[in-house]
């Protein structure tokens, strides 16, 4: 059985934030998500699109979470947990994330890509175009890179997979070109 499968089955072929059954997809939570079951989640095309585009966050959609936060399943509370973050000046998710509990394996990785931080102490990846990075990503190069040590330039077009972000600066990032790991500045590249 594979992963979509067996997501269809744990949450019963229902969005699981906010139980929608149409036009379902495999979410990978970020970061570093090996795309099994126990890192992934499935979710309707309205709440992808929410989380990867916040500019698209419409708060009302997210009321959901009042229910969907009390999931068994880490990878939701996970996902509960950032969204409610990422809403937190909006008043309500500040109330259900006073009554949310996360054990410390699942909070950890809740926090991973900084959703609990302010915006001016969050370290925000932006591509070439403004559009914001996670953890996770397919990138693509938007010139010819030289890769410095390693003897190869890396072609504009390319795509680079399950990026990770430097959490420190916000203009770097890395990820995998010809087998090699290597550090791209995000201006080089576009989501």
């Amino acid at each position: 059985m594979n992963t979509e499968s067996e997501l269809h089955t744990r949450s019963d072929s229902k969005c699981e934030l906010c139980s929608a059954p149409d036009n379902l997809a495999v979410y990978e939570i970020p970061p570093n998500s090996s795309g099994g079951v126990d890192q992934s989640i499935l979710i309707c095309d309205t709440c992808q699109d929410q989380i990867q585009n916040p500019a698209n966050l419409d708060p009302n959609h997210w009321r959901c979470l009042n229910d969907s936060m009390w999931s068994q399943i880490p990878a939701v509370q996970v996902m509960a947990w950032r969204m409610l973050n990422r809403l937190r000046n909006e008043g309500w998710p500040q109330d259900l994330l006073d009554m949310l509990y996360l054990d410390e394996e699942t909070l950890s990785w809740a926090r991973a890509t900084g959703e609990d931080l302010d915006d001016e102490d969050r370290v925000i990846h932006r591509d070439s175009n403004g559009n914001i990075l996670e953890a996770g990503d397919t990138v693509t190069l938007i010139k010819d890179l030289e890769v410095k040590g390693a003897n190869f330039t890396a072609k504009r077009g390319t795509a680079v997979r399950n990026i990770s972000l430097v959490p420190d600066n916000a203009e770097q990032l890395e990820g995998k070109v010809n087998g090699q790991q290597i550090v791209i500045l995000t201006k080089f590249v576009k989501k």
